[in-house]
């Protein structure tokens, strides 16, 4: 027993230096509970990723065990290397790009797409080791940058409107979810719950809201307990190393190769600097320290995303979940990537929790990120315009790479024809310039 106690001991001891555990203010019950809190509130792309990829004509079964690998293996990745809460996982929106503008438009094969994807993420890989991410993040003003931590809480709050059914689309016209719906019914009550557990300060309050929504969605008829809660992952051969990098170097491709280097790139510097902002992880001029790390995880990801047959991998706005629930530290992405691995094999288990179960927690976390606004400066006009563009932007086109072009565009050419243009620096003019093309081949 006692030489049980001396493993337990030092096992502690080993978490406790290589996460710095103390240091960050957290502990390993608290991280690993934050960790499951991130996977319930991203556990929906292992349904969205193989509906959207499916409709490219790929396999649905290999596109889902493929994204259950990678997300866990790069999540755990990220954790490791980086000691940051930032889970991973396919991006939202360049699925949708790949499947229903490119394959469904007829321009390219889904494996010419891979192949795009995957020059994206050399292309990021290159910019990460030669450290031109980071020059571009040091010369995005400060105001900015605390605008897309307000942006990305907004863009998360949407989500979970949709996802629970609070707001519904009718005839071009933004209507709330009707409340004879079970799910918006389900939803309310659980923003309920999680207000009054997270405000009285529950610990796991955002995880336990979470679990009670989904039971009380049993007998609402939302929640499905399946009849079977194993299941033998299929083959992943149909779409793995099936990329076709050849056709994908046209020279009329370049444009398309760009829309992805540009969605990720600001997707990914969004999330980054808006999670980090959360727990309290950017320092005084608002940049993350140590930002090439993550950045170098989420190219090579993006790269052997790209042989695996996914669409381009990036770090989860989800993962503001996590913080929320305290997670500080890599432990935190490191358990959410073991909760993928476990999916693998029971699958059946993600589809017990619905998406309403999860939408009150990212509405309520979205609330909670634009406490930033306090620290954007609102006395000058030509730092506040270009801030609350970038936050109008990104919640009315529903995409956080426009919005934060759209404010850096915003912020160079307010400042030359109000005549502040010695305010700006040279890194900043440079990238209007890619940004422009980016518009133009959206």
């Amino acid at each position: 027993m006692e030489k049980t106690l001396n493993n337990n001991c030092t096992s502690s001891s080993f978490i406790e230096r290589k996460f710095k555990l103390k240091e960050h203010n957290t502990s390993i019950s608290t991280e690993i509970t934050a960790g499951i809190t991130t996977f319930m509130t991203m556990a929906y792309i292992l349904i969205v990723q193989p509906m959207f990829m499916s409709a490219a004509g790929m396999d649905t079964g290999a596109v889902t065990v493929v994204t259950a690998i990678l997300s866990a293996a790069f999540s755990i990745i990220m954790g490791l290397y980086t000691n940051r809460p930032f889970a991973m996982a396919p991006a939202m929106g360049g699925n949708a790009f790949l499947a229903y503008t490119l394959v469904a438009g007829g321009m390219v094969t889904w494996q010419v797409g891979m192949g795009m994807v995957f020059m994206s993420g050399i292309a990021f890989l290159l910019l990460t080791i030669f450290g031109l991410r980071g020059i571009i993040v040091t010369a995005i003003p400060k105001n900015l940058k605390f605008a897309i931590g307000v942006a990305v809480g907004f863009f998360i709050a949407m989500v979970g409107f949709k996802n629970g059914n609070l707001m519904t689309i009718k005839d071009g016209t933004i209507l709330m979810g009707s409340l004879t719906d079970p799910r918006t019914i389900m939803s309310l009550t659980g923003l309920v719950i999680t207000i009054a557990l997270v405000l009285n300060r529950v610990k796991g309050g955002v995880l336990i809201a979470i679990l009670v929504t989904t039971v009380i969605g049993i007998p609402l008829g939302v929640t499905k307990i399946p009849t079977s809660f194993f299941s033998m992952p299929p083959s992943i051969m149909p779409i793995a190393f099936k990329l076709n990098i050849m056709d994908s170097l046209k020279w009329s491709f370049i444009p398309l190769v760009f829309t992805f280097f540009v969605g990720d790139f600001f997707s990914t510097l969004a999330t980054l600097l808006g999670v980090s902002a959360q727990a309290n992880l950017l320092d005084e001029d608002g940049n993350l320290p140590e930002i090439d790390k993550p950045f170098l995880v989420d190219s090579i990801a993006t790269i052997v995303g790209a042989i695996l047959g996914s669409t381009t991998i990036t770090t989860f706005l989800e993962s503001a979940a996590g913080v929320e629930a305290g997670g500080r530290t890599g432990l935190t992405a490191i358990t959410t990537g073991i909760c993928f691995i476990v999916t693998i094999f029971l699958t059946p288990i993600v589809y017990i929790i619905p998406s309403a179960a999860t939408a009150p927690a990212l509405i309520f976390i979205g609330i909670l990120m634009m406490t930033s606004m306090k620290f954007i400066d609102m006395e000058d006009l030509t730092e506040f315009v270009p801030a609350i563009i970038t936050i109008m932007f990104t919640v009315f086109t529903d995409n956080m790479a426009t919005g934060m072009s759209i404010g850096i565009l915003s912020h160079v050419v307010i400042k030359i024809v109000t005549g502040k243009w010695k305010e700006l620096n040279l890194p900043i003019i440079i990238l209007s310039i890619p940004l422009v093309m980016y518009f133009v081949f959206l």
